[in-house]
């Protein structure tokens, strides 16, 4: 499903570079007629930044932190999605077993099973697949003031139109050949990006799969205003090897 679409998508930079640009042409001279009118102000170009001001989304991966911000004004309905899935509130059925499930954290111990450098890293699913969902699809939130025109971008995956679901990607740098494709939903911090370009280059399969396994340990939603958690403590390094005990010679041992 999502991982086939990720795998055209990651050929259409190539197909459309393809495309030859021709030179224009110079326009043929011609004279202005005489006029007292003074012509129009040019119109300028004006680029909307728009900025998240939902709840943020903590990533505690296995290999950092990623803390993103939703864009709740944009895309409320991907974002309440993807609160629902992350908290437990919402049912959802486990791709693996076909049973609906309640009250369980979709995303927490899931893997990152698709990581390419320079361009993404991709989760959300429980199978680790590319292939697993929540069992129901949500609709598209493409603004058209919101694109990958910066690192960072947090979205939803999907297999064409209207197919979001539970898989997501953060991406490493800006690439246009995304715009208006997938639903945008969050816009993560600089030291969440310098994590996500860390996972990216890990060692991988032929399919992109991380050799390692790189997981996505919880997600944390953090209501707008309220501080965010502490970073969890580091795992406790194993308690050394006890030395063996050296048995004294027999020869040297006082047997009287």
């Amino acid at each position: 499903m999502k991982i086939a679409s990720f795998a055209a998508l990651l050929f259409l930079p190539a197909m459309l570079g393809m495309a030859q640009q021709s030179a224009p042409t110079t326009p043929a001279a011609t004279t202005p007629a005489a006029s007292t009118e003074l012509p129009d102000s040019p119109v300028a170009q004006v680029h909307i930044a728009l900025q998240p001001t939902g709840p943020m989304a903590v990533f505690d991966t296995s290999m950092g932190r990623i803390t993103c911000r939703f864009f709740d004004q944009q895309a409320p309905e991907s974002v309440a999605n993807f609160i629902g899935l992350a908290t437990g509130t919402k049912d959802y059925k486990d791709p693996a077993t076909g049973q609906m499930v309640h009250g369980k954290h979709y995303y927490d111990g899931t893997q990152f099973h698709r990581v390419i450098p320079d361009f993404m890293i991709q989760g959300g699913d429980p199978t680790a697949t590319g292939m697993g969902d929540p069992g129901y699809y949500i609709k598209d939130e493409i603004d058209p003031n919101l694109n990958f025109d910066v690192p960072g971008r947090l979205a939803y995956a999907n297999s064409g139109a209207g197919t979001d679901g539970g898989q997501f990607f953060i991406t490493e740098q800006p690439d246009d050949e995304l715009d208006q494709k997938y639903t945008i939903f969050g816009q993560c911090d600089d030291p969440g990006i310098l994590v996500v370009k860390t996972i990216a280059r890990v060692e991988r399969d032929g399919r992109d799969k991380p050799l390692t396994p790189v997981t996505l340990n919880k997600v944390t939603i953090v209501a707008a205003g309220q501080p965010v958690p502490p970073p969890p403590a580091p795992p406790a390094p194993a308690p050394a090897t006890p030395p063996t005990p050296l048995l004294t010679p027999r020869t040297n041992m006082n047997l009287n």
